[in-house]
């Protein structure tokens, strides 16, 4: 049994830092790097996409990154887990083992886990009494239902680490879980069992930690953040897991950022319900048990993890149409550039009520006023300039087309000084919503497919 894996996350989201898997892997000892695209949106896009084209539906980037990192994960032994797979992790699969051929790599094997796509099952489900009641308004799927545009099930690390063992160099899930990506590695190499909670409960508290790339390594952190170093350079996290639970939270030496145990303990809060029982389809993890303490330069420990059983259900995810909507920028400058804004924004108002035109919600905020902070901001009658933007949303196209049409010839027959409208009339966009709702396990069957470059 391995004493110490060191699991380390490349991408938080589908537009993280390019740079960052590449330098994981070539700064310094891994062995097993995590890729983490899926947002919810995420999976709605990518159903899109597959709609039109059967063979797409996943992360494109990580065709590329894998095919590049290929010579060091067959010489060095570095493993990729990743839900780039989204919809259609059998394409994206296909698309690496054809990369690999092209460039002549042969004894590539790529594991496919499969199971969360439950699209072709609602209404078989439905029938059988399965209510798919959302989690925060209780409204029914019945409403919403021809407008659904992926559903998913989030997997945890169990199916992840099955794919392990079965000696893939590459694993691609579709909808797992963020934690479950960096938990599956310390299942596989430790053994855990589905009922060693306070490990499972360490694991996806690791997972937790390192799902947003460096968000815990000094990005995006508000502690004392103008002297973080070289963030031009910043490290991604690493986790130096053991056997016990107990983890370190690290980065490269020589990297940029900073891992403390304050930035530890931003991230920990991040999308943080009840800190007692954060639910996941392998445990419960307590939050609450944890210590952190500083184990040297850029290293924080943490310990004394308890956990839980695992809920009876697990969560889907549900994309659906939900109208359209536009959003229009202009910029005002000085002088009196709030005062111009809020001119501005009348104007449309009264213009789009003139046309008699129906919308579901119309936003509108002075950016470089109170945008942020709302009420709470520090006065500032008179900014060097501001934006006003415009956002409306409406059930039919129509009226957010003829929106778009009304912020640009404020320019001429508006207030004065309006400028930054370089790309013309707002996009009219679809809006995607979310249905999330619980689902009995025993519902769900995973499987692993196996790809291999010859």
């Amino acid at each position: 049994m391995t004493d110490v894996i060191r699991i380390a996350n490349g991408q938080g989201f589908w537009g993280d830092w390019l740079e960052a898997p590449r330098r994981l892997v070539e700064d310094g000892p891994i062995d097993y790097l995590v890729l983490d695209y899926l947002a919810e949106v995420t999976m709605s896009i990518l159903e899109k996409q597959r709609r039109r084209d059967p063979d797409k539906g996943y992360a494109t980037d990580v065709v590329e990154l894998a095919v590049s990192l290929m010579p060091r994960l067959l010489s060095g032994g570095v493993r990729i887990v990743t839900n780039a797979g989204g919809v259609n992790p059998a394409a994206c699969a296909r698309a690496i083992v054809a990369g690999a051929e092209r460039t002549g790599i042969r004894g590539l094997k790529v594991a496919v886990v499969v199971g969360d796509d439950i699209s072709d099952r609602i209404d078989e489900m439905i029938a059988r009494g399965i209510p798919f009641d959302d989690l925060d308004t209780g409204r029914g799927i019945g409403e919403i239902r021809s407008e659904v545009l992926s559903a998913n099930v989030y997997l945890g690390g169990f199916p992840l680490a099955k794919a392990l063992a079965a000696g893939a160099q590459i694993v691609i899930a579709g909808r797992s879980t963020d934690t479950a990506l960096t938990l599956a590695p310390m299942i596989h190499e430790f053994g855990w069992c589905e009922r060693d909670w306070n490990r499972l409960a360490a694991g996806t508290i690791a997972g937790h930690i390192i799902e947003c790339g460096a968000q815990c390594t000094g990005g995006n952190c508000s502690l004392d953040w103008q002297s973080i170093p070289d963030m031009a350079n910043i490290g991604f996290p690493i986790v130096e897991a053991q056997e016990t639970g107990d983890f370190v939270l690290t980065k490269h030496p020589g990297t940029g950022g900073r891992v403390t145990v304050a930035s530890i303990k931003e991230q920990l809060l991040y999308e943080l319900g009840d800190p007692k029982a954060y639910l996941t389809p392998d445990c419960r993890a307590d939050f609450t048990s944890l210590s952190l303490r500083a184990d040297g330069l850029d290293r924080v420990a943490v310990e004394g993890i308890c956990g839980g059983p695992r809920p009876e259900t697990l969560k889907t995810s549900i994309t659906y149409a939900a109208g359209y909507q536009a959003v229009g920028t202009l910029v005002y400058s000085w002088p009196q550039a709030i005062e111009k804004a809020r001119a501005a924004e009348a104007m449309v108002r009264a213009r789009l009520d003139g046309l008699g035109l129906e919308f579901a919600e119309i936003h509108a905020e002075v950016l470089g006023a109170d945008a942020c902070h709302g009420p709470a901001a520090t006065a500032n009658p008179d900014p060097p300039e501001v934006q006003l933007r415009i956002g409306v949303r409406a059930v039919d196209p129509a009226p957010v087309e003829r929106f778009s049409r009304e912020m640009v010839p404020l320019v001429l027959n508006g207030p004065p000084t309006a400028t930054g409208f370089g790309e013309g009339r707002p996009r009219v966009r679809q809006v995607v919503a979310h249905h999330a709702s619980l689902l009995p396990r025993e519902e769900i069957q995973t499987r692993v497919e196996i790809f291999e470059s010859h």
